[in-house]
Parts: C-alpha cells; structure tokens; sequence
C-alpha cells in the first residue's frame, strides 16, 4: 500500500547515492514561506467536513504546499500541487484500499496524502502524542514523501531497493527521516508565519518520538529488532525533524551522506 507511510504500520522506500539526493535536494534549496490554503480532496467514509478538525487539516495541507510551491517557484520550476484525502474506516486510493489500520501514507500512483482521521485519536490515547502540531507534523512528513516524489527521489530510492534488496531497509530509513526533516522544514517556516504556540514544538517532538520504530515495537512485541527497522528509530526522527525545524533549509535534510 503506496509509499512513504508514517510506521504505523506500512513498509516503505528508502534512499539512494549521496551525491545524486544532494543534487536533488540542491534544487530546492530556498528559504521558507506559507500561507494560503488548498483544498482537501473529497473524504472517504463519514469524514465531517465541518468539523474543526477537518478544518485545521485543510489549512496545514494548504501552508504546507504553499511552502513547497515557492520553494519550486524560486528554483524556476513548478510544483505540481496535490490533495489531503481525509476518511474514516475506508477509502479507494490508487494504490488499492485503505482502512483505518493503513496509517497515514502518500500514494506515489495518484500523488495523494490519505490520512484516517481515526489515526489522531489513536496518536493522542495510544502514542501519547496529544496537540494539533502533533498532527500537523504527521500532514507535513507525508507532503515531504511527495517533494521526494516530485524530485525524483522516491523513484532512484526504489531502483536502488531492487538493486540492493540487502539495505533496503536502511534506504528505507534514510527516506523516511528525510520526509520528517522536510517537515521540519515547514515547521520553521510556520514558526516565522508566527502560527505556532508555546508548546507546539515540543508536540511535534513528541509525536515524532512517538512514532520510532522502537517505541513502536518494544510497545507491541516487548522487543526491539533493529534489523526490521523501515522508518528510524524515536532519537533519529526526533534529530531529523528537529534539525529541519532549526535551520529552515532542505539542504540541511541530506540523510543519504553520512551517518544517521
């Protein structure tokens, strides 16, 4: 099921050479703006339109591409805009049904971000990540899996993956911290619209740790195996949003050079 999930609980992609993804990155090296809004597509199931968090869901998916759109504009290139599918229990995506046990994921076919708008009930009570830039973190890390998608990032990490079946799992990993500190990115950028309050980053810290995939399976299993790691483990989300957060810039979210 599509590409780019937040690891709860989809496989994903991963990364490719450093130099090819630094050449890539350079591309959208620009400073950050926001604002605006966008549209989400039609939800799936009984997602209420009306509801404040339905809403908010559609101004982040908005600022989040407003950003993204004049980082492109200022590199002299478009962005090709896209939608925040909203659903309870199901949806039809292009990369076949979704349930509400999907995660939130990007969809490389359509180029969608759906999200179940039960999953926020279950990061707040069960990951213990309340607050809405908790949420706003988990909409900016998937529009990071479409910036990487447009790039031509997602497609080299995935002929890499096919070459390489062996790390598959760590270019998995380096995909998926990049999308988090592309969506720290965003959050600087959301700071400088002054749209944050005290205590927001610190809610999207914790939603990020919430979600490594340690927690994830010392809470499930009672054990941690590295080795099936896809999306980086609760100290290399945390540093990878973070850093994003800090300096505002995409060439810092280069994670396929060097250690992690």
């Amino acid at each position: 099921m599509g590409s780019g999930g937040l690891g709860i609980p989809l496989p994903v992609g991963g990364g490719i050479g450093g130099l090819i993804v630094l050449a890539l990155i350079v591309l959208l090296s620009t400073g950050v703006l926001g604002g605006g809004g966008t549209s989400p597509a039609p939800p799936g199931g009984s997602a209420d339109t009306t509801s404040r968090e339905y809403q908010f869901m559609k101004f982040i998916a908005g600022d989040v591409q407003d950003q993204w759109e004049q980082a492109f504009r200022e590199d002299g290139r478009p962005y090709e805009r896209t939608k925040l599918v909203l659903f309870e229990s199901g949806t039809q995506t292009g990369c076949g049904a979704a349930s509400s046990q999907t995660g939130p994921f990007y969809c490389p076919v359509d180029r969608k971000v759906y999200l179940d708008l039960g999953f926020f009930r279950d990061l707040k009570s069960r990951f213990g990540a309340p607050g809405d830039f908790a949420q706003a973190y988990v909409i900016a890390h998937e529009f990071g899996h479409h910036v990487q998608n447009l790039t031509g990032i997602m497609d080299d990490v995935q002929k890499e993956q096919q070459s390489h079946p062996d790390e598959a799992n760590e270019l998995s990993i380096r995909l998926e911290l990049q999308a988090d500190c592309l969506a720290g990115v965003w959050g600087h950028s959301a700071a400088q619209e002054d749209l944050l309050d005290p205590g927001d980053l610190e809610e999207g810290l914790q939603a990020a740790s919430a979600v490594g995939d340690d927690r994830i399976q010392k809470e499930s299993t009672g054990r941690v195996n590295r080795e099936s790691w896809t999306h980086g483990s609760s100290e290399q989300r945390v540093k990878w949003f973070r850093r994003g957060f800090d300096s505002g810039d995409t060439q810092a979210c280069n994670t396929f050079k060097g250690s992690i």
